[in-house]
């Protein structure tokens, strides 16, 4: 509010300093243009993501049609409505709408659970987001794209569905012996990919 204060008092100044007094209108009429046009040039320039005019005109425009709709229909507009009456691709209208929403710190409270409070770097911060837990997920898919459908078949019964060697036997009609090399082979192929020599 201070910034905003002192930003109003150098359009006060520059009104002063620019009026012309030989004119016939009041002074609060060339005036309060001066104040709020200072006041809208610094809150454009001073954001916290700078945004370009042409979508914060459009932002405007979107506002104010769903607020027109709001009135109109007695309900809140869902995007295509604003879209189609703005004739706009939906995708425009979404991109205008984010545009003037405020960014959010990564530092900001998002809930608590039994009186801990989560920031938004907790909720994104955590080991399988990091770069190496996605580069070693990828490696582990294009190794194990690598083994044959029947390899693949056994890994993901065992693994994924936890089912006995005998049980996958049963399942695929072979003995318990030849699950457990074809097991063992797999898991030794992955390994090669993963950590080669």
């Amino acid at each position: 509010m201070d910034d905003l204060f002192q930003v109003g008092c150098v359009g006060l100044i520059k009104a002063v300093d620019n009026f012309d007094i030989e004119q016939q209108v009041k002074f609060s009429t060339y005036g309060v243009p001066m104040i709020s046009g200072e006041i809208r040039r610094y809150l454009r320039d001073n954001s916290a993501v700078r945004v370009s005019r042409s979508l914060r005109d459009l932002a405007y425009k979107v506002m104010q049609t769903r607020e027109a709709l709001t009135v109109r229909d007695q309900k809140e507009p869902t995007v295509d409505e604003i879209a189609k009456e703005l004739s706009l691709p939906a995708s425009d209208v979404v991109l205008a709408m984010d545009a003037m929403s405020d960014p959010v710190s990564l530092f900001d409270p998002v809930y608590g659970e039994a009186g801990e409070t989560l920031s938004v770097m907790d909720k994104i911060c955590d080991d399988k987001n990091t770069d190496a837990a996605w580069l070693e997920h990828i490696a582990l898919s294009e190794a194990v794209e690598k083994l044959g459908e029947r390899e693949r078949r056994i890994l993901a019964m065992r693994f994924f569905d936890g089912r006995t060697q005998m049980e996958v036997a049963a399942q695929i009609g072979i003995s318990q012996a030849q699950v457990s090399r074809l097991e063992k082979n797999a898991v030794g192929q992955i390994k090669k990919a993963l950590f080669p020599a």
